[in-house]
């Protein structure tokens, strides 16, 4: 499955199909915590790395903007 994604809310959007919600109250927390996230998906078989390749980029953007 290849999700578009272009924003954060769209990786938010990503967790959620997993029942994964954050919410730290700064964009830099959720970005680390998401990214953790990510990587336990991935790992475990649950997103192709197209989705995880772009999703951490999304993440990585957003935290050094």
């Amino acid at each position: 499955m290849v999700i578009y994604m272009k924003t954060m809310l769209d990786v938010r959007n990503l967790l959620k199909q997993f029942n994964i919600f954050i919410y730290t109250g700064s964009r830099k927390g959720d970005a680390d915590l998401m990214e953790m996230e990510l990587s336990e998906l991935y790992q475990k078989g649950l997103i192709n790395q197209d989705d995880y390749m772009k999703a951490r980029l999304l993440l990585h953007q957003e935290k050094h903007h």
